[in-house]
């Protein structure tokens, strides 16, 4: 019996010390981890070349779906098809160029997510793969629908800022203020829809649990609904309701995110001590 216990202990200590263990720090030198990192740094440049390239080749239609929200008369030069202008020689090109990047970017994004991953799993213990594969999926799929409902609602502060001293002015949107007023708005409700990923990493490290957020939950919608009107960068009535809709929503799937984790992980702890 003693015999049989020294050997479960020996296999124990070789399977957690032996030369076989991935998360061995001394399975790869500093100068190895560099030049790896190197080499998926430098895959992800290459896809996000590749795929801007592409979205530059596609740049008509990308121009034509963002847009799409301008009103018909937002600008008092606007042209048929043309509705923002350029006022210096070169901020068409450099315009396409930018368009180009972030759309290369976004679509280069399953490629930079699994890259990222590749580098850093070798480094990781089977439970923590376990959750970090569904983490990255979930936050490029939470990612995208954020920028999706931006995209709706961005139609309503466009509209009401254009219209609202077209009477007194003359309007002259440029493409530089037009897209740096998307990509902030875009990039708001994106972040936002990240919350159930970040409370569920904070729960399953022990900072937050679902009975906390259950406590806090008049407090939290509160303080989210004054973000929400902070955020939008509009003073339209929609966005702020859409955001604020959007962000009580998301903490109580938050919230059954937690709970549906914290039952696998007692499961799995349960099987292991079994």
């Amino acid at each position: 019996m003693a015999t049989g216990n020294l050997q479960q202990q020996a296999t124990l200590q070789d399977d957690l010390f032996g030369e076989d263990d991935p998360n061995d720090p001394s399975s790869m030198t500093l100068v190895e981890h560099l030049e790896e990192l190197r080499w998926r740094i430098f895959k992800s440049l290459i896809a996000i070349v590749v795929f801007s390239i592409v979205a530059f080749i596609f740049r008509e239609p990308i121009m034509k779906f963002l847009t799409w929200p301008l009103p018909k008369t937002a600008n008092a030069l606007a042209q048929p098809g043309k509705p923002l202008v350029v006022t210096g020689i070169g901020e068409g090109f450099t315009t396409f160029l930018k368009l180009s990047f972030v759309g290369g970017f976004i679509l280069a994004l399953p490629v930079t997510l699994y890259q990222a991953w590749a580098f850093i799993s070798p480094g990781l213990y089977a439970h923590e793969k376990k959750h970090a594969v569904p983490f990255i999926i979930t936050g490029l799929i939470l990612f995208l629908a954020g920028l999706t409902m931006g995209y709706i609602v961005l139609q309503y502060p466009v509209q009401w800022l254009v219209t609202f001293a077209s009477s007194d002015f003359t309007e002259l949107i440029t493409v530089g203020s037009y897209f740096t007023f998307v990509a902030f708005f875009l990039l708001a409700f994106g972040i936002v829809f990240e919350i159930p990923l970040v409370l569920t990493f904070l729960s399953i490290i022990g900072m937050i649990t679902a009975e906390t957020l259950s406590r806090k939950r008049a407090v939290a919608h509160v303080g989210m609904w004054i973000a929400a009107t902070v955020l939008t960068p509009g003073a339209d009535l929609y966005s702020p309701i859409f955001l604020g809709v959007s962000m009580s929503c998301l903490y109580e799937l938050s919230i059954i995110f937690i709970k549906i984790t914290t039952r696998m992980r007692e499961r799995a702890e349960r099987e292991q001590a079994g």
